[in-house]
């Protein structure tokens, strides 16, 4: 079939594989404007914290959960939905979740109340979990040729970086002249051009690519209960007497999750999760990385705007301009992506660029405190290494996997990022309400108040950095073990990732 052709019907037939990537335009778009969704949904989120728990009247720990029910939601149960994407078809999965993501945005309109906004993005969460795992399988699965597959990937992660950058930005003006409520709204008209998109520029799901084994709900739920449980059980147990009590019930319901969670995955017969696959070298580090990332980029974004806009008082405007240097790095840093790992290698650049966006973490909880000069080093790292991460984490796990598992491999990946970032705006939220009393957005703010509140985020951000710190070791000798042994049946990263740095740099 002639490019003509693929361009004229705007549609490829299962079976199809473009020549080139301009050939999909229609796909690709509809699947970055998904992955748009996710990361452009979270960062204007976070600049708008503020206002939301001001005219709400939240808690400290409910304006967490505004946040942190999303990542529950999403990393919970991705790997479920990954699973049934596998099975019943990608495309169809994603545009289910499509639908829901509209009308769970659309629902923002009627919100009055704090619950009532974490179970509107609870819902989110549901719908990004649908969908976004599906966005990196299908563009991998588009095409046969692996630097148009490695394009493909990376044309969509810029998108997201885009919208995870300027998202602060756009949000914070945004504020200054309309309600918060349109900030959630904007995931609507993003939502229809990707239902277009998929709907009509990927073909529907062959059956000879799907899997015919049933899929283990009961081991994906128990999963999803012990996900749930590690994120929420912290901050019930810092809250007040009454809720504290509840909080060891949720201990011993967390363990008891886990561990059955546990004996499912090795025994069940077709379990969400092949812990085989999981031990593999090059998709072990591939999530190592992500997830330190993951940590490193939830944590920052949450911790700069405790920072800025309420240990500091900056308007939403103001802090809209602070993250702006942020939004220029990563979006002019694209064309030095290749050099540097044409320069450094693949592998070693891997490591220095997660290295380096947990290093971001680590000087916004040290220095922060001591004038925005360090919050802008701080920005500035993570931003000019989180492309790599994202592009050559994503890259290895999907190679390193067999083809009939791209779903479930794009869920890991996603998850790995999701889950630690949901921990570390749990982690970050808990630490807050145990060392500053009263709520953060109703109570008076005094000097010893100012004080505890400076403390809490420079535990927050220097323990959150730590841990980022050993998902980077633990990426980087994973990845050493990958490269002792290239002739396995995973492909070296090397030879099938080189392409994404010359791309990337075209970019």
């Amino acid at each position: 079939m002639s490019p003509s052709t693929f361009l004229s019907r705007g549609r490829l037939r299962a079976g199809d594989a473009p020549p080139r990537l301009s050939d999909a335009w229609i796909a690709l778009a509809g699947l970055s404007a998904v992955f748009l969704f996710e990361m452009l949904d979270t960062s204007v989120l976070n600049v708008a914290l503020p206002t939301i728990g001001r005219e709400l009247g939240s808690s400290t720990t409910g304006l967490q959960w505004v946040s942190g029910a999303y990542a529950v939601a999403f990393g919970g149960l991705m790997l479920l939905f990954g699973a049934v994407a596998d099975r019943v078809g990608r495309r169809r999965v994603m545009l289910a979740g499509l639908a829901l993501l509209a009308v769970a945005s659309l629902a923002t309109v009627a919100v009055t109340t704090t619950e009532q906004l974490v179970t509107v993005r609870v819902l989110t969460g549901v719908a990004a979990a649908m969908t976004t795992p599906g966005s990196m399988a299908l563009a991998f699965r588009l095409f046969d040729d692996e630097v148009l597959r490695v394009r493909a990937l990376t044309v969509i992660s810029t998108a997201g970086l885009v919208g995870l950058a300027v998202g602060p930005t756009v949000g914070g003006f945004v504020l200054a002249v309309a309600p918060w409520q349109v900030l959630l709204l904007a995931d609507v008209p993003i939502a229809v051009l990707a239902f277009v998109g998929i709907r009509c520029g990927v073909a529907q799901d062959d059956a000879v690519g799907l899997r015919s084994d049933p899929v283990d709900v009961g081991g994906a739920l128990l999963g999803t209960a012990t996900v749930a449980g590690l994120l929420v059980t912290p901050t019930v147990l810092v809250g007040p007497a009454t809720a504290s009590s509840w909080g060891w019930a949720a201990v011993v319901l967390t363990v008891a999750c886990g561990a059955g969670s546990v004996v499912r995955l090795r025994t069940a017969r077709h379990p969400v999760v092949d812990l085989h696959l999981l031990a593999r070298p090059l998709v072990s580090s591939g999530l190592a990385f992500k997830a330190a990332s993951g940590l490193a980029v939830a944590g920052l974004s949450y911790l700069v705007t405790l920072q800025l806009q309420f240990a500091w008082g900056w308007p939403p405007a103001l802090a809209a301009v602070g993250t702006l240097p942020q939004v220029v790095v990563l979006l002019a840093g694209g064309r030095l992506v290749g050099p540097f790992v044409q320069r450094v290698g693949l592998g070693r650049a891997a490591w220095i660029s997660a290295a380096a966006v947990v290093s971001g973490l680590a000087v916004f909880g040290a220095l922060s405190r001591h004038g925005y000069v360090w919050v802008l080093v701080a920005l500035v790292l993570v931003a000019a290494s989180m492309r790599v991460v994202g592009v050559v984490a994503g890259a290895s796990v999907l190679t390193g996997l067999p083809t009939d598992r791209t779903s479930v491999g794009a869920a890991l990946v996603d998850t790995s990022s999701e889950l630690a970032g949901g921990a570390a705006v749990t982690a970050a939220g808990t630490i807050v309400a145990a060392f500053v009393t009263g709520s953060i957005t109703t109570t008076p703010w005094t000097a010893s108040r100012l004080a505890d509140f400076e403390d809490a985020l420079t535990v927050a951000g220097l323990g959150l950095a730590a841990v980022a710190a050993v998902l980077v070791v633990v990426g980087m000798l994973r990845a050493r073990t990958a490269d002792l042994a290239p002739s396995t049946s995973e492909p070296a990263p090397s030879t099938t990732l080189a392409p994404t740095t010359q791309e990337t740099s075209r970019a």
